[in-house]
């Protein structure tokens, strides 16, 4: 995979590669992203989903996001590690966790969102815009 993102699981069963730039990349401050991640944020890029290329299959749990909408996330079955989220109010996109690229500097945050749920500990970069909520709204 020659493409400019690439990444994997960690144990390689499921390996994914995007020849696009990414729609959205910024870092999700919500309290279901610190429960899911295990920590204060998830770095998330969004991609038209027909333009990524997957080998693998994910297994995805499904949970009700802050917006009420449904979301998705997509995990390797035997490793467990997250790759991918699915939303219902964004159809035909795949997010991609950034701390599963193979190049973690080709992520550049361009947002912190969900801030007003960020946990006490979490120390952002205070250059990059913030949203209380959505990144939507």
């Amino acid at each position: 995979m020659n493409s400019k993102y690439t990444g994997q699981c960690l144990c390689g069963e499921i390996r994914y590669s995007v020849d696009v730039e990414p729609l959205f990349a910024g870092n999700c401050h919500c309290k279901d992203c610190q429960r899911s991640s295990g920590s204060a944020y998830i770095p998330a890029m969004l991609f038209p989903e027909k333009n990524v290329l997957v080998s693998g299959e994910a297994k995805y749990f499904e949970s009700t996001a802050d917006s009420g909408g449904t979301h998705k996330r997509g995990f390797c079955p035997n490793c467990g590690a997250q790759l991918f989220a699915k939303f219902s109010n964004l159809p035909g996109m795949l997010g991609i966790k950034a701390g599963t690229l193979n190049d973690a500097s080709h992520y550049v945050p361009k947002l912190d969102f969900y801030v007003a749920g960020a946990a006490t500990w979490d120390f952002m970069d205070a250059q990059l815009p913030k949203k209380q909520g959505s990144p939507q709204g």
